[in-house]
């Protein structure tokens, strides 16, 4: 189920088009139908409304001007897995041969101004 502020792909035509975002969805005049506006992930980034059902917004296909579309919810990849694999790489033990040199930066005297 996507909610206001999911990201969702949107597929046309059986492939997938672009990233968007649910900035909201209210209801519409039609019973059972909503307004939803996205906000469209592309450069330039685009503002549009859809009268949808609520289904259409859960994922299942429908219809725009007979071109098939599905709203598809993107799941973010689960946080604690992240947190896991970084402690994990913080508590394994580098060899002195693996370890990286440290080349400090100095400036030299060009990159000085003078007369200041």
């Amino acid at each position: 189920m996507a909610y206001i502020g999911d990201v969702v792909l949107i597929y046309y035509r059986e492939e997938s088009a672009f990233f968007a975002r649910i900035d909201s969805i209210k209801p519409d005049i039609k019973k059972g139908w909503f307004r939803v506006q996205f906000l469209i992930l592309t450069i330039p980034l685009r503002t549009v409304t859809w009268i949808l059902r609520e289904e259409y917004i859960n994922g299942v296909p429908f219809t725009m001007e007979g071109n098939p579309v599905r709203i598809e919810a993107v799941n973010p990849l689960p946080v604690e897995s992240d947190s896991e694999d970084i402690n994990k790489r913080a508590t394994e033990k580098v060899s002195p041969k693996d370890a990286r040199k440290l080349i400090p930066f100095k400036k030299s005297k060009k990159d000085t101004i003078k007369g200041t």
